[in-house]
């Protein structure tokens, strides 16, 4: 197989073959970013927790949102609110740094043995670390003021897994457009602002009006932020076929951006 195949099997096996440096750079990832701090990793607790106090006092005092024309108390609201806030935050998390990922790393770019493809593999698995502690902390706050969880909850690892393979896709793509165009980092920025707003966090899909309903769900962040919310807090499965085609989709998202970025890759060292 060549150094730079393109192959859908190569997406995986490149992975697994870098498996104990994908885990070591992921640990130095996630203990580096709370290293030198008082309350270290706590803080991987306390940003979520801040965050969904926030947001939940914004809309649903300042602005009385409600949810379902107010049919929830605000207990409910918050928990509806957290579980988009934990798909989207995974997803900002990746994709805002994917720009910069080969630009802040020079000295991987001039190691021809350093496999490059697993720098947006490693944000992908720091960004799932915390979203699992959100996790965590939505389950908690769930049996403290409800009860037992679904059973529904057993279906998002067939959520979530196709999401990050999405994520990857467009890691790749954008981690090698950005060493070529120094703007993407800027307008990456703005887009993932416009999708938060755009997609069901704050508000049900049904609260939009008809006609705009479509602008909605073109967003790739909508199907799995409802997925997720109606497995944790509807206790509802998700429909199969949708499942399934986002299975696909996301499968033939991260191999096109896999291969983009293999075959873009030889001139990094050049632009660098």
């Amino acid at each position: 197989m060549s150094a730079h195949s393109i192959s859908p099997l190569e997406m995986f096996a490149c992975l697994w073959r870098n498996r104990e440096l994908v885990q070591a750079t992921v640990k130095r990832e996630v203990l580096g970013r709370y290293r030198g701090s008082f309350l270290g990793l706590f803080w991987s607790f306390f940003n979520p927790l801040f965050m969904l106090a926030v947001y939940t006092f914004v809309f649903s005092e300042i602005f009385n949102a409600r949810w379902n024309s107010g049919s929830v108390s605000k207990t409910e609201f918050a928990l509806l609110l957290f579980a988009g806030l934990i798909i989207f935050n995974m997803f900002s998390e990746c994709i805002i740094r994917a720009p910069s990922v080969i630009l802040s790393n020079p000295n991987y770019v001039k190691k021809v043995v350093f496999p490059l493809e697993i720098l947006p593999f490693v944000n992908l698995l720091s960004a799932f670390y915390h979203a699992l502690i959100s996790f965590c902390v939505w389950m908690a706050a769930y049996c403290i003021f409800f009860s037992t969880p679904h059973i529904t909850v057993l279906y998002l690892p067939l959520i979530v897994f196709p999401f990050g393979l999405f994520i990857m896709g467009a890691s790749w793509c954008l981690a090698s457009l950005g060493v070529y165009l120094r703007d993407v980092t800027q307008f990456i920025g703005i887009i993932t602002t416009v999708l938060m707003f755009l997609s069901p966090i704050f508000y049900p899909a049904s609260a939009l009006p008809e006609e705009y309903r479509a602008l909605l769900y073109a967003n790739p962040l909508t199907p799995v932020i409802e997925a997720v919310r109606d497995a944790l807090y509807w206790g509802k499965a998700p429909e199969l076929s949708t499942l399934a085609f986002y299975w696909i989709a996301a499968m033939i998202i991260a191999w096109l951006g896999f291969a983009w970025f293999q075959m873009t890759r030889k001139g990094f060292a050049d632009v660098i």
